[in-house]
């Protein structure tokens, strides 16, 4: 797929971004759990995953020419749900069901539960293997699409995460693209307070991958980044995605005390009338 973007498109997808962040708001409220920095801060990403990068089809999500996406830190599902929501996977009102007792739409991704999920995600640091040996299965078979892989940068820390770009390393596998959530937070804190990740670019050249270092926030650079990855040919490529934590509600950007819980019904409501005031002024700034 080509990547190249026009300005109109940038604009719809910004205003797209927008609206998928107050589907997150929505869905943490109702479920009373789950996780809001991560989310809100990797909409900008996932929007243009799924209406702009992505080779798939919502309508048949089986489809084995479709490109893969792997959701290394599963905790963070809140934005892929809502972005395949609204990308035409399930109906909107099943946003609602999140952590519910029978839900397709458990805390942690469930493969087998909802169609168009890869991969089943809980354990931190398993993604990129699971990606890796994805890729590295469809070189095997001679097919072309694409696989994904988005990661935290807290689980940088788990040692299968370094098995496996060694792995993807050696084999060269220009065929998968990772993407580090880089917004410096964790449970219990900054990440460079906890283990320090940094040089976390020199790291990952080290171990023979192509480094891109973009603002998570600017779809036009993460599509560039994604264009770039494509035309690496000798080694697979990591995007390192600096984005702000519960990026468009200022009262809780970089706070890492909201890495794992929801908002109360007065803070949802609170948050929801900020990001509407945000998505008017995204629309006035591209009139």
């Amino acid at each position: 797929m080509s990547h190249y973007i026009h300005d109109d498109k940038i604009k719809k997808l910004e205003e797209l971004a927008n609206q998928i962040r107050q589907s997150v708001i929505e869905m943490l409220v109702e479920a009373k759990s789950g996780h809001t920095a991560g989310p809100l801060g990797m909409a900008d990403i996932f929007t243009a995953l799924y209406f702009h990068i992505l080779n798939h089809d919502p309508k048949n999500p089986d489809w084995p020419d479709r490109d893969r996406l792997i959701l290394s830190n599963g905790h963070i599902c809140p934005i892929r749900y809502a972005a395949m929501a609204h990308a035409g996977y399930f109906p909107m009102e099943e946003l609602k069901t999140l952590r519910k007792f029978g839900s397709r739409l458990q805390g942690h991704p469930e493969r087998e539960r909802l169609p168009g999920i890869e991969t089943t995600s809980g354990p931190l640091g398993s993604g990129l293997g699971q990606a890796a040996g994805i890729a590295y299965g469809a070189r095997m078979d001679g097919k072309k699409f694409r696989t994904y892989c988005a990661m935290s940068d807290g689980e940088q820390e788990a040692g299968n995460t370094w098995e496996s770009a060694m792995f993807a390393g050696k084999n060269k596998l220009n065929n998968l693209t990772g993407i580090i959530d880089r917004n410096n937070i964790q449970i219990d804190g900054m990440t460079e307070d906890i283990m320090p990740l940094e040089p976390l670019r020199a790291k990952y050249e080290a171990f023979n991958w192509h480094v891109i270092e973009i603002d998570g926030h600017d779809i036009r650079q993460f599509v560039e980044a994604v264009k770039e990855a494509e035309a690496i040919y000798e080694k697979p490529t990591v995007i390192i995605a600096h984005t702000i934590p519960g990026k468009g509600v200022k009262e809780i950007e970089f706070d890492y005390k909201w890495h794992g819980i929801p908002p109360k019904p007065e803070e949802g409501k609170k948050f929801l009338e900020e990001l509407r005031t945000l998505g008017g002024k995204i629309q006035s700034e591209h009139q």
